[in-house]
């Protein structure tokens, strides 16, 4: 057996604090029990910025040669970027050893398999369930010969040609950019894809750095983009990007300094997708709907629901072969790119429908606004099964659906409340097409959170 604590192994990856609960001894044996589970020696490694990250990416390439494998070295990238290289070049597996948007003091491992239908992330539902068995269980492999590391080398400029394929090599006018990458992986691809985008990008807190000097690199917390916003406005930009700290996730600012929701570029790129893949299926998550349901539907294309979380949306983009999938956490998928989040054809197509419109960034986001969001609350609870049966009884004569959660479908609004997947929180999601039945059901459902929540 292992001293290695089972809950670093969360729904969607390996989350841990460093060097508490992972580092240099104990990621070997976790390393061995990756490889056993992969069944491949071709395995791409990429890594982040942060501090620790140096040391265990060292060790999980030295381990992973001593096993036999052909380790393909991609440096210091994206997840995008990561996920990318493992679909583009055709490679069978890969880890990157990341915490994505967590405090500086974290570091975990992403996992991904490579599939006729697209790739496969490994979380809970995929294997990840497994590799925490293997791993827990003390199971190492026996050293194997012919290991190798080939560093691989210009990923970027191939993922800026394959975005912009992907939104149709558009015309774009030279707009006014501010982005704030967190001193994360963000600035990559950022600084990349506007090397050969023209535009007057300026930037803010670009310098690779894993202490997060300025702000944790995490854009649902919005106090981190307060600053963000306060530049959009002072220079008279187009609009703001922000981020996450492995570039996975990206928030869009309007040219008011507003942040404007993840449903809306959801329903933003859809729209724009549909005129070129007429009747085409898309995904999203359970949390907010109406929005991207609305467009889609005008337009002609299909919709459906999955649960929250990548490995899911991922799993559910290759059964039912949707080309695009929007989360409302800021993360975005496409068919192209392995089913995989892919940030920079998200922004080309952002541009392109702005130089095609004329309009400014928050007109255009009125003009596809079709209901209104209540922005996600959280409760530190214990009694979240009691609480989910509570909100079940009062809400009854609703349309009940359980695929993550709880969610009650009414004609005119929704909610949606579902326990954490990496931490003992219940989040709670509301809309509404009108904003007054919005203000209505919000409050009250909060207020029966807070009365009842142990």
């Amino acid at each position: 057996m292992t001293n290695i604590s089972p809950t670093i192994f969360k729904g969607y990856d390996i989350r841990a604090i460093y060097p508490d609960e992972l580092n240099e001894e104990n990621i070997v044996p976790i390393i061995h029990a990756i490889y056993k589970f992969l069944k491949t020696s071709d395995i791409v490694v990429g890594t982040d910025m942060r501090i620790s990250s140096t040391i265990l990416t060292k060790v999980a390439i030295e381990t992973l040669v001593g096993l036999g494998a052909r380790v393909v070295d991609i440096g210091i990238v994206s997840t995008p970027t990561f996920y990318f290289a493992v679909h583009y070049y055709k490679h069978a597996a890969g880890i990157q050893i990341t915490a994505s948007h967590n405090p500086k003091e974290y570091n975990g491992i992403k996992i991904v398999k490579n599939s006729p239908n697209g790739l496969i992330k490994i979380g809970k539902p995929t294997g990840l369930e497994e590799i925490k068995t293997i791993t827990l269980q003390g199971e190492t492999l026996e050293p194997q010969p012919g290991g190798t590391v080939i560093k691989k080398e210009g990923i970027l400029l191939d993922e800026v040609e394959n975005a912009l394929k992907i939104a149709g090599n558009p015309q774009i006018k030279k707009f006014r950019i501010v982005a704030d990458a967190a001193n994360a992986m963000g600035s990559q691809y950022i600084e990349a894809l506007f090397s050969k985008v023209p535009v007057d990008l300026i930037k803010m807190n670009f310098e690779l750095d894993g202490t997060f000097p300025v702000h944790q690199p995490d854009p649902l917390q919005k106090e981190t983009l307060v600053d963000l916003q306060k530049r959009v406005i002072a220079e008279g930009a187009d609009l703001g990007l922000a981020p996450d700290g492995d570039g996975d996730r990206l928030f869009f600012i309007d040219e008011k300094g507003e942040i404007v929701p993840p449903t809306a570029i959801t329903a933003i790129v859809a729209h724009d997708l549909l005129k070129t893949h007429p009747g085409e299926s898309f995904l999203v998550d359970i949390r907010y709907i109406l929005t991207p349901k609305k467009i889609i539907e005008e337009n002609g294309g299909k919709i459906g629901i999955t649960k929250v979380g990548h490995a899911y949306i991922t799993e559910d983009m290759s059964k039912t072969n949707a080309i695009f999938a929007g989360e409302s956490s800021g993360h975005y998928y496409f068919k192209e790119t392995g089913n995989a989040e892919s940030q920079m054809p998200v922004i080309l197509t952002i541009l392109k429908v702005l130089a095609e419109s004329g309009k400014s960034f928050s007109q255009i986001v009125a003009d596809y606004r079709r209901s209104f969001e209540s922005g996600e609350v959280n409760f530190k609870v214990e009694n979240a099964s009691e609480i989910l049966e509570m909100v079940k009884n009062k809400y009854q004569d609703g349309q009940l659906d359980e695929l993550d959660g709880v969610a009650i479908n009414y004609p005119g609004w929704r909610l949606s409340l579902r326990t954490s997947n990496t931490e003992p929180l219940m989040r709670l999601n509301v809309e509404a097409y009108n904003k007054e039945v919005l203000d209505q059901h919000f409050p009250e459902i909060v207020e029966l959170i807070k009365q009842n929540g142990k």
